[in-house]
C-alpha cells in the first residue's frame, strides 16, 4: 500500500501548494525593471495593480484587459505585453492553466526588442508563468524547457538562484535526482532565508529519494524551523508535506500527524488544493476514518473544480465582452468619420452594429452557460458512476459476505478512491484482454448475488469482447452496473439473468428479472437516465419491455466496429 502512497504523493505533489514558489520568481522579475519603463498615465493599469495588491484578482483581470486596449490605441507594445502577462499570471493562479498559457503566448508577440532590459525582464516573467502552467498540467518536459528559457533572460542573481530551485523541483518530479541536486546546491547560495528554506527542503528530498539510506531529517527540520521563524505558512505546509512523505514507510503515526498539520494549515490559509493534497495522505494513513475523510475530499475537490471552471468562463467572458465593446466603438468611430455621406447610412450602421453586438453578446453568454452546465453534468455523471455506484457495489459485497474481510474491503475502497482522483482528467482504464473483460463482467454480476437474489450469466464468453473499443466496454460496464444497482434498490427480484450474444460485429445483451417491473412513464427516472444516454453514445439501442406480466425485460444492442 505504501508504494501506492508514494506514487500518489509524487503524482500530485505539483498541486497548488507549490504555486507560490514559482509565482514569487515571476513577481520579482516583473518588478525589478519596472522603474526604467516610462509610459503614459494609464489609469486602468493603475487600478489593476491596486486590485491585485488587494487580492481582488477578478477585478484586476478586468482592468488589465482595459489597460491592454488602451495601450493598443497608442501602439505601446510593451504596455500591451505587460498587461497580458499580468492577465496570464492571474489566470494561472486561478486554475485556468490553458488560458494562462494562451495569454502569455499572445504577450510574446509584443516582446520583440530583446535588448531592452524591461522587455527581457518581462520575457523572463512570461516564460516563468508558462513553465508554471505546464507544471500544473503535468507536462514536466515543457515546464523544464520554459524554465530554462526564463533563465536566459534573468539578470538579477537572486532571481537566478530561485529559478535554479524551480528547475530542481521539476527534476525531482521527473525522478532525475542527481541532476536535481546540482541545481538545488546552486539555489542554496541565496541570502534570502525564505528561498534558502525552499532549496534546503527540496535538496533534502532529492537526496533521500536518490539514496534510501540517507538521513534528510536534520535538513528537513532546519527548513521547517526557518519557515516557522519567518511565519511562512505556505512554506510550513511544504515542510509538513515532505516530512509526511518521508515518514510514510518508517512511522505511519508520525506521517499521519504531519499530514493532519498540513491539512489544518491549509484550512487556515484557505488553500483548498493543499487541503486535497493533505486529505489524499490522510485517507491512506487513517483507514479507520476512510469514509469520513473521503467525503471531505469529494466535497472540497468538487468545490475547487467548480471554482476553476467558473474562473475559466469568467475570464473568457471578460475578454469576449470587452472585445465586442471595442469592435462596437470602432464601428461608431468609423461611422462618425463618414457622417457626411448621409444620416440614413449612419443610422443603419448604428442600428445594425448594436443589434449585431447584442445578439453576439447573448450568444456568447448562452454558450458559456451551456459549457458550464455540460461540465457540471459530466462531472455529476462521473461522480455517480465512479463513486456512488462503486461504493454501493462494495457495500453490496460486504452485505452478502458471510465473513467480513476488512483488508479486501479497504483495497476495493482504495480502488474507488484512485478512480475518483482521475475524474477531472478524463482518464480511462487501460484496455484489458477479452478474458479480463469477461471476468470483470462476471465478477460484477456475481457481486449482486445474495440469499434473496440469484444472479445468472449466460453467454459471457471472450468472443463477446474481442475487438471491442475500450470506450464501448467502459460504457457497457457502467450500464450493467446501473441496471443491477437499480434492481437491488427497487425491483424486489429473486432471479436476475443477463444473456450475452454476438453476431459478427453486433452485440446484444438481454436483461431479465422477476421483480415488480417498472412503469413505462418513469423509465427515465430511478437513475436510468445515464443508462439510456450511454447506449446512445455508442450508437446502440435500448428497449424496455414494460408489458411483461411480471418482472422486467431490457434488450440492449450496439455495434463494436
Amino acid at each position: 500500500m505504501y508504494k501506492s502512497v508514494l506514487f500518489l504523493i509524487l503524482h500530485v505533489k505539483q498541486a497548488a501548494m507549490k504555486w507560490l514558489l514559482f509565482v514569487l520568481l515571476g513577481l520579482a522579475l516583473f518588478s525589478c525593471k519596472k522603474k526604467k519603463y516610462i509610459a503614459y498615465d494609464n489609469k486602468n493599469y493603475k487600478k489593476a495593480r491596486v486590485c491585485r495588491e488587494s487580492n481582488a484578482a477578478d477585478s484586476a483581470f478586468y482592468y488589465y484587459n482595459l489597460a491592454k486596449n488602451d495601450y493598443l490605441k497608442i501602439n505601446d507594445s510593451l504596455g500591451i505585453a505587460k498587461s497580458l502577462v499580468n492577465m496570464a499570471m492571474i489566470q494561472t493562479n486561478k486554475g485556468d492553466f490553458y488560458g494562462g498559457i494562451e495569454s502569455s503566448l499572445e504577450a510574446n508577440k509584443y516582446l520583440k526588442k530583446e535588448k531592452d532590459s524591461t522587455v527581457r525582464s518581462t520575457l523572463a516573467t512570461n516564460y516563468n508563468n508558462i513553465a508554471l502552467a505546464f507544471h500544473f498540467l503535468k507536462s514536466f518536459d515543457k515546464s523544464f524547457d520554459f524554465y530554462f528559457k526564463a533563465l536566459t533572460y534573468i539578470e538579477n542573481e537572486d532571481d537566478k538562484l530561485l529559478c535554479y530551485n524551480n528547475i530542481g523541483d521539476v527534476l525531482v518530479t521527473q525522478g532525475n535526482f542527481k541532476l536535481a541536486k546540482k541545481y538545488l546546491q546552486k539555489a542554496l547560495l541565496t541570502n534570502n532565508s525564505t528561498n534558502y528554506s525552499k532549496a534546503l527542503n527540496n535538496l533534502a528530498k532529492a537526496k533521500y529519494l536518490d539514496d534510501e539510506n540517507y538521513n534528510p531529517l536534520p535538513e528537513l527540520y532546519q527548513a521547517l524551523e526557518i519557515r516557522e521563524s519567518n511565519k511562512d505558512e505556505l512554506g510550513k505546509n511544504s515542510s509538513f508535506e515532505t516530512l509526511s512523505e518521508y515518514y510514510a514507510k518508517k512511522d505511519k503515526s508520525l506521517s499521519l500527524s504531519f499530514a493532519k498539520k498540513m491539512f489544518e494549515t491549509a484550512v487556515n490559509t484557505k488553500r483548498p488544493s493543499d487541503q486535497i493534497l493533505a486529505l489524499q495522505k490522510i485517507i491512506i494513513l487513517d483507514p479507520q476514518n476512510y469514509l469520513t475523510n473521503f467525503q471531505k475530499f469529494i466535497s472540497i475537490n468538487s468545490d475547487l473544480q467548480t471554482e476553476r471552471n467558473k474562473a475559466k468562463n469568467q475570464f473568457a467572458f471578460v475578454r469576449y465582452d470587452l472585445e465586442g465593446r471595442r469592435a462596437e466603438n470602432e464601428i461608431l468611430k468609423s461611422n462618425s468619420l463618414k457622417k457626411n455621406f448621409g444620416l440614413l447610412t449612419l443610422s443603419t450602421l448604428l442600428i445594425g452594429g448594436g443589434f449585431w453586438y447584442r445578439k453576439r453578446k447573448i450568444r456568447l453568454q448562452q454558450e458559456k452557460e451551456l459549457e458550464v452546465k455540460n461540465t457540471q453534468l459530466k462531472m455529476s455523471k462521473k461522480v455517480h458512476d465512479v463513486v456512488a455506484n462503486g461504493i454501493y457495489q462494495v457495500m453490496t459485497k460486504i452485505e452478502n459476505q458471510e465473513s467480513f474481510d476488512k483488508e479486501k474491503a479497504l483495497d476495493e475502497l482504495e480502488f474507488v478512491y484512485e478512480k475518483s482522483r482521475d475524474i477531472s482528467y478524463d482518464k480511462l482504464d487501460q484496455m484489458g484482454s477479452p478474458k479480463d473483460c469477461k471476468e470483470k463482467i462476471s465478477n460484477l454480476i456475481a457481486s449482486f448475488k445474495n440469499d434473496d437474489t440469484d444472479t445468472y450469466t449466460v453467454g459471457n464468453e471472450e468472443e463477446i469482447w474481442t475487438t471491442m473499443p475500450q470506450s464501448h466496454f467502459e460504457e457497457v460496464y457502467q450500464v450493467i452496473r446501473e441496471l443491477l444497482v437499480n434492481m437491488k434498490k427497487h425491483s424486489q427480484a429473486s432471479r436476475v439473468v443477463l444473456k450475452f450474444e454476438r453476431s459478427e460485429n453486433q452485440v446484444e445483451i438481454h436483461y431479465t428479472d422477476n421483480g415488480i417491473g417498472i412503469p413505462g412513464d418513469i423509465i427515465h427516472k430511478n437513475g436510468l437516465t445515464n443508462t439510456v444516454s450511454r447506449i446512445a453514445a455508442i450508437k446502440g439501442a435500448i428497449i424496455f419491455d414494460t408489458k411483461t406480466e411480471k418482472g422486467l425485460k431490457i434488450n440492449i444492442s450496439f455495434p463494436v466496429s
